[in-house]
């Protein structure tokens, strides 16, 4: 029999740990905290994309303005601010780089001409790429 200085050792007694339970718990737990925070973070990312719009909705309007006093008159299509379009005299392009014409989604902006009460229309449809919908779905368009 071996001794130690708290007395007599088994191998039962020698054998500590966690009990399988324990570690279940455990990871069980750390699961809930990882499943949490990823929720709170993708849900941030929505809330940015949506924002990242609104700024890129406005600051390719600004674009188009500024071809509209160039030119004389407004885009027929998003494309004329990349590469300048045949007879558009004053053209000083390029306003916009191709990666610009589409939403945060990757959606290209749908350009309306004339818009609603306004000479044009710019429009992203959101995450879903429909017109319509709620929350980071909704249409996000040009003020």
């Amino acid at each position: 029999m071996r001794f130690s200085r708290s007395g007599p050792s088994s191998p039962a007694a020698a054998q500590g740990g966690f009990s399988l339970i324990e570690i279940i718990l455990v990871v069980v737990l750390i699961g809930g905290i990882v499943a949490f925070a990823a929720s709170r973070i993708l849900g941030g990312g929505d809330r940015a994309k949506v924002n990242l719009a609104r700024a890129q909705v406005q600051t390719l309007a600004e674009k188009i303005d500024q071809y509209r006093q160039d030119t004389g008159r407004l885009p027929a299509r998003l494309d004329d601010l990349v590469s300048k379009p045949a007879g558009a005299s004053g053209w000083l392009g390029p306003y916009a780089k191709p990666a610009e014409l589409n939403d945060p989604w990757g959606h290209p902006y749908v350009y309306t001409v004339p818009g609603q009460g306004r000479p044009f229309e710019l429009t992203s449809l959101g995450a879903d790429g429909q017109p319509g919908g709620d929350s980071v779905n909704a249409d996000i368009r040009n003020e």
